[in-house]
């Protein structure tokens, strides 16, 4: 059925969800995974006269992410690696992390992807997260979304 699963994580609890439920229907199915994980681009702000510099240099910025990545993307393959499954990673930079998701599963040619949802508050709670409905509204490959 699915021979290539794409496992999108940022690293919080809720995404671990995620990165489990994928990594399980991949060793179910016998696929193999690639887990990305989307990092914001660097951006400065403009505030009509007023010029608000991030932290740090554009440089610094994107080690720190890097780095973040990184550690992140090693948890999901510690896991792939428990479950006997194949996985490869990728970091990407997107303003929006619902589009290089996207973009990632069709550059790799992933048959679906697998993603986790939380909600926020009571109301939240009773929706799926807006980078999952953006993933779910515009994906042309099947998705698995974890709560």
């Amino acid at each position: 059925m699915f021979r290539h699963i794409l496992i999108a994580t940022d690293g919080s609890v809720s995404s671990a969800k995620g990165v489990k439920a994928g990594i399980g229907l991949a060793k179910a199915l016998g696929a193999r995974v690639t887990a990305v994980h989307v990092i914001p681009p660097y951006v400065v702000a403009y505030d009509d006269a007023l010029f608000l510099p991030p932290a740090g240099s554009r440089r610094q910025y994107r080690e720190a992410c890097e780095r973040t990545a990184n550690a992140v993307l090693a948890g999901a393959k510690r896991e792939a690696r428990k479950a006997g499954v194949r996985c490869a990673t990728v970091v990407v930079t997107d303003p929006q992390p619902w589009g290089g998701i996207l973009r990632v599963a069709h550059s790799k040619r992933c048959d679906a992807i697998a993603m986790s949802s939380r909600g926020r508050g009571a109301l939240g709670g009773l929706l799926l997260g807006s980078e999952t409905q953006c993933v779910l509204a515009r994906s042309k490959i099947p998705v698995l979304v974890t709560r």
